[in-house]
């Protein structure tokens, strides 16, 4: 094997290592960007249930029950933590480490 050979193999193989990288990124992006839309439905039910009823719900139950919130709760962990019926719960959402292909609604 020559010089430009090996020069060519080293570059096919960096070329190679770019592009899982690139993908390994983008995935990351699109769940970050799921778990965010999950933040906000929930936000926004929250949101609409203080509107309608002038104070905001004890717990997340209420709004899947009420408001028709839904998500899949085997795929994200939430944490809905409302201290006054009057102020904005902290909601927190995370993703399950699940298998892919594991989207069962």
């Amino acid at each position: 094997m020559n010089r430009k050979d090996i020069t060519k193999i080293v570059a096919i193989v960096a070329v190679l290592a770019l592009a899982v990288l690139l993908v390994n990124r983008i995935d990351t992006a699109h769940e970050t960007a799921e778990t965010e839309i999950v933040r906000d439905a929930i936000k926004n039910a929250a949101i609409t249930c203080y509107a309608v009823e002038g104070a905001y719900p004890d717990d997340i139950s209420y709004l899947r029950e009420n408001y028709h919130l839904a998500y899949d709760t085997n795929r994200y962990m939430v944490t809905y933590d409302a201290f006054a019926s009057n102020m904005i719960p902290d909601i927190f959402v995370t993703e399950r480490n699940t298998e892919k292909g594991d989207e069962a609604f």
